[in-house]
């Protein structure tokens, strides 16, 4: 993978058009206890939920701080704001990644470049099947999900207004900040119960 972020970088910067804009979409997620899981599944996780997407926020960020203009948006997700027994990797992945852009939209301010973070909560997507985990499909109720193209709407209009983050809904929103603001002892329980694999069985 790391070849061809590789290749993807030089093309882009050895084409006739430089880049405006950047959204850092890739990521998955694993299911299950950590202790459980293959290690190289969660090696991989980190290094495209992370280390991919910073390196491509790295490699194009020079252009549009030379140019004053541009804007960087990353995927996050209502999972970077608290821990998540049985996707831990997944947690922490979207974790760094919240932490990083909002950090990076304050280091950017007066430069005309702007970071957005991209928080959806579930979304109809592949996302539970390569996951491995159809089975919570129902552990959140219909009023949470959204659809992709909303999600990538409020994304887009987000970061063409340089916002430093973004909830594509009011449920996804309150569902963030109660992750950010609950005390750890009320959260965690409550998410290895609705997400544990022997409840869903």
């Amino acid at each position: 993978m790391q070849a061809q972020r590789t290749r993807l970088i030089n093309a882009l910067r050895d084409g006739e058009r430089h880049v405006a804009a950047v959204c850092n979409n890739a990521g998955f997620s694993t299911y299950g206890k950590f202790q459980d899981l293959p290690i190289e599944g969660e090696l991989e996780e980190v290094r495209l939920n992370v280390v991919a997407l910073h390196e491509l926020t790295a490699a194009f960020l020079p252009g549009m701080l030379e140019r004053r203009a541009g804007a960087i948006l990353n995927v996050a997700s209502i999972a970077g704001f608290q821990p998540l027994p049985n996707q831990a990797t997944y947690g922490a992945t979207k974790a760094f990644v919240v932490s990083f852009s909002e950090a990076l939209h304050t280091d950017l301010a007066g430069t005309g470049v702007s970071c957005t973070a991209l928080c959806p909560g579930p979304v109809r997507t592949e996302f539970s099947e390569v996951a491995g985990m159809t089975d919570l499909d129902n552990a959140a109720p219909e009023f949470v999900w959204a659809q992709p193209d909303e999600v990538a709407k409020a994304g887009i209009d987000g970061m063409a207004r340089g916002r430093r983050i973004v909830f594509p809904s009011v449920a996804h929103q309150a569902v963030g900040m109660a992750g950010r603001f609950a005390p750890r002892s009320v959260m965690l329980p409550l998410y290895e119960r609705l997400t544990s694999p022997s409840r869903n069985r």
